[in-house]
């Protein structure tokens, strides 16, 4: 395999907890694409009227985003 070699991947697809949620959890999502969680993050927690902090974190040597529950 050439160093060079771009290999494809996709997400999977996500369920978010937040009906379960109080203000205040947070959960974490690995992601190898963190921009376009957050634009996930905001879109689907709009739907159901909440309001969601993220920010893209590295937890235990894992790149991911971490969401709180802020409203």
């Amino acid at each position: 395999m050439s160093t060079n070699q771009v290999i494809a991947f996709e997400e999977p697809e996500w369920i978010f907890p937040y009906q379960d949620m109080q203000v205040g959890d947070s959960f974490f999502m690995p992601t190898v694409r963190p921009a376009y969680a957050h634009y996930i993050v905001d879109v689907t927690s709009k739907r159901v009227d909440m309001r969601m902090k993220a920010y893209t974190m590295v937890d235990e040597g894992i790149l991911g985003v971490r969401v709180w529950r802020v409203g």
